[in-house]
C-alpha cells in the first residue's frame, strides 16, 4: 500500500499532463494504483488514504477485529514468519504463514484472519508441496508481531508486549486455537488392559502441542490455566490434554484441524 504523500504527489503529476506510464516511472508506484486514483478523482470520488498501522502510529491501539488478531498471533507462534522482501530501502515486510494441505479449512481461516487485521493488503497461496504458504506484505508487520527477530523463535526469548498480554487474556479462546491450528492436533490414543480373560482396549481423544521453544509452551499452559484447562507435560517440548472434561472444553472451541 502507498501512503498518502505518495497518491497527492502522483496525482499532481497526473494534472501537470503527464501520462500514467510516466508518472509510474517517476514515482515507482505501480500504474494500476495510478490509474485507480485518475479514475477516482475524476469521478468526484474521494482517494481512500492509506490504512494506517495502529501500533506505530501517534496514538497506538490493539489490532482490530481483537479476536482475529489473538488467532493469527497464534498461527505465527506456531507456524508463523515474518521476512523482508523486495528493495530494503522499502522496508517491506512478508508475513508467512505455513499450513498443511490436507487442512484447506484451516488455510481459509488464516487467510480471513490476515484480510481482517489488514484488510488492503493482498493475501498470497504459495503452495510448496504437502504444505502452503501463505503470506501478506505489508510496512507494518514487525509492529504487529514485535516476536520477530533474527533466528528461529525457539533459540531467542519470545514475550508478549503488554497490549498483546492484555488481548490474548481478553480473547484467550481464539488464542489457543491459532496455537493448536498450528503446532497442535486432537488424536485418539488406544490403550491396551491386559485381563484375566485377554486383552481389553479402549479409546479416548487427547489434544497435543509440541513446541521447541519454552517461551511459546509457557504462553499456551498459561492460556490453558486461564480457562482453567488441565494439562500435563507428555515430554519436554509436549503439552498433553486429556482428561474428559478438559478435552471437552477444548471440542467447545477448537475441534479437530479440517
Amino acid at each position: 500500500m502507498y501512503d498518502v504523500a505518495s497518491r497527492n504527489r502522483a496525482l499532481e503529476l497526473l494534472a501537470q499532463g503527464l501520462t500514467v506510464a510516466e508518472v509510474s516511472r517517476r514515482t515507482q508506484i505501480s500504474r494500476w494504483a495510478i490509474r485507480d486514483w485518475q479514475l477516482r478523482a475524476d469521478q468526484g470520488m474521494p482517494v481512500a488514504p492509506a490504512r494506517s498501522c495502529p501500533r506505530c502510529g501517534s496514538q497506538p491501539t490493539s489490532l482490530a477485529p481483537e479476536d482475529k488478531y489473538a488467532y493469527l498471533l497464534g498461527l505465527y507462534l506456531g507456524d508463523g514468519c515474518i521476512s523482508p522482501v523486495g528493495d530494503p530501502a522499502k522496508r517491506i515486510w512478508s508475513l508467512r504463514i505455513f499450513c498443511a494441505d490436507k487442512y484447506p479449512g484451516l488455510q481459509t481461516e488464516c487467510a480471513d484472519a490476515i484480510r481482517a487485521i489488514r484488510p488492503d493488503n493482498k493475501v498470497r497461496f504459495l503452495p510448496l508441496g504437502g504444505c502452503t504458504e501463505i503470506n501478506s506484505h505489508s510496512k507494518h508487520w514487525p509492529c504487529m508481531f514485535p516476536q520477530h527477530g533474527p533466528g528461529k523463535k525457539h533459540t531467542r526469548k519470545i514475550t508478549l508486549d503488554g497490549w498483546q498480554q492484555e488481548l490474548v487474556e481478553r480473547f484467550t479462546k481464539p488464542f489457543v486455537r491459532g496455537l493448536i491450528h498450528s503446532d497442535g492436533s486432537r488424536s485418539t490414543n488406544r490403550v491396551r488392559h491386559a485381563t484375566e480373560t485377554g486383552d481389553r482396549w479402549y479409546e479416548y481423544p487427547r489434544y497435543f502441542f509440541t513446541n521447541e521453544s519454552a517461551d511459546i509452551t509457557q504462553l499456551f499452559t498459561d492460556a490453558l490455566d486461564r480457562l482453567g484447562i488441565a494439562w500435563r507435560h507428555s515430554n519436554r517440548n509436549n503439552i498433553s490434554v486429556a482428561r474428559r472434561d478438559a478435552v471437552a472444553r477444548l471440542d467447545g472451541f477448537v475441534g479437530p484441524k479440517y
